[in-house]
């Protein structure tokens, strides 16, 4: 079954809104540059508000460890996600699993990046910007991803309601990860965007 995160959450309306529409993760930024950065006592209501059985995923950008830490500690997080440059070591350091961001534009031999991240979960797929790590709202040149890295691969980038399906169709990932396309304004996510998102990514892969 086809697995959906809707990132960018800084609401408790917003994170039950997709916990009820059927996502299986959201995602909570702990990068202060982003619009959708959500600060500790935001996160930790957000969080409370979750029904069981919904991934919470923190996600950072070359963060100093101790910031890191601090989070995990405040935070019941399940899942790390890291946008920047860090190492597998870094990345792995933290007693939760983790997933790393691979900035692409299309077609990628993933193999090099699944051997440089090899205890990673997931592999998130995101469009590459010299401005911004990720939540660009930008997409990339989609091909039919790899079953044999012994790693989720998660497509993200630029995924809307109107695209998802057809991204889906092409790639046919563990997991699609959207942000922006969800949104009226950065941070504040649309109700009918994310049911109609997730219901138009599921129903893609039934048809493939």
């Amino acid at each position: 079954m086809l697995r959906i995160k809707i990132c960018g959450i800084t609401r408790v309306e917003d994170a039950l809104a997709a916990a009820e529409a059927g996502a299986d993760a959201i995602g909570l930024v702990f990068y202060p540059p982003s619009p959708r950065h959500v600060e500790i006592v935001a996160a930790q209501a957000i969080l409370a508000a979750l029904p069981p059985f919904v991934t919470r995923v923190g996600l950072f950008v070359n963060p100093q460890p101790d910031w890191v830490r601090a989070i995990t500690e405040q935070c019941p997080l399940d899942l790390l996600q890291f946008h920047g440059d860090e190492t597998d070591d870094f990345c792995a350091g933290f007693g939760r699993p983790y997933i790393k961001a691979v900035r692409l534009s299309g077609p990628t031999d993933l193999r090099p990046w699944r051997e440089r991240y090899p205890r990673a979960q997931g592999l998130l797929l995101d469009k590459e910007n010299d401005r911004v790590y990720g939540g660009s709202g930008e997409s990339f040149s989609w091909w039919p991803l790899p079953t044999d890295l012994g790693v989720a691969l998660i497509l993200a980038g630029g995924l809307r309601v109107d695209n998802v399906a057809q991204a889906v169709w092409q790639t046919r990932p563990y997991a699609v990860d959207v942000s922006s396309g969800v949104e009226v304004s950065p941070g504040e996510k649309d109700r009918g965007k994310i049911r109609n998102f997730i219901h138009s990514a599921r129903a893609a892969l039934q048809e493939t």
